[in-house]
């Protein structure tokens, strides 16, 4: 797949520079940690989530992924016209781009995510993301979230955390989030996706969703956003400071 690393600038402090890997269960707000953290250490952050999205998002559009299944042999063809980049915005946000065109909005609705869980689970989508996933992270300075971060990413680095919150919290999350975009979703629906989303993460033979020996465990359930940054910010400066 194309390079799309000229579109990051080395925003890191002059300091010790490590990387962060954040993983765990959807809805858990791994995104926004870590975009925090980014922002905080001065750091590149990686949305691996919006990668996979991306991948679901093309190939639902021309047919390759339905309600019946995936053609994984035309999936598999496609692949390396699938480029993934990630845009700055002038307020600080990143947009995903593909192949030029910015999808930001469009990678964010619950089918797509659903799309995203399916396509993840096969292996040569895995290993091509995961690559480029690598390059991207080969200068450390950097904050990537998913699902395999530090567990097949970068397993040395040298902060891991995993996020879990429980299934009735995360499922609340996302009602709110789908209502503020315009979409609204029964919770009962909502809950059942997660649930679904959360078995086929831990299931899948390729990567599976699982806890880092070495990961920090973060459950956010009952955190502020403020009381989870607090945490965040002090596992950073301690293994920065570390040695």
């Amino acid at each position: 797949m194309p390079d799309g690393m000229d579109v990051f600038k080395d925003l890191s402090k002059d300091m010790k520079r490590i990387t962060v890997a954040i993983d765990g269960y959807s809805s858990c707000g791994k995104s926004t940690m870590a975009k925090e953290l980014a922002r905080y250490a001065g750091y590149v952050y990686v949305d691996t989530g919006a990668m996979y999205r991306a991948v679901a998002l093309y190939a639902m559009e021309r047919g390759i992924i339905t309600r019946e299944g995936i053609d994984e042999v035309r999936l598999a063809e496609v692949m390396p016209e699938i480029d993934i980049t990630f845009a700055v915005q002038a307020d600080g946000s990143q947009h995903t781009v593909l192949n030029g065109e910015d999808v930001e909005g469009r990678i964010r609705s619950l089918e797509v995510a659903d799309g995203a869980s399916r396509v993840s689970t096969i292996g040569f989508v895995r290993r091509a993301l995961v690559e480029r996933q690598q390059a991207m992270g080969r200068e450390k300075g950097i904050v990537m979230d998913g699902r395999d971060i530090g567990t097949v990413v970068f397993p040395d680095a040298e902060l891991k955390v995993f996020a879990t919150a429980t299934a009735e919290v995360r499922a609340e999350r996302r009602c709110r989030e789908l209502e503020e975009k315009g979409t609204p979703m029964p919770y009962e629906e909502v809950l059942a996706n997660v649930r679904e989303r959360d078995w086929r993460d831990s299931h899948r033979a390729e990567s599976p969703l699982r806890r880092a020996e070495d990961a920090r465990l973060l459950d956010n359930s009952t955190l502020t956003k403020e009381e989870q940054s607090a945490v965040l910010r002090q596992w950073f400066d301690e293994t920065v400071n570390r040695g």
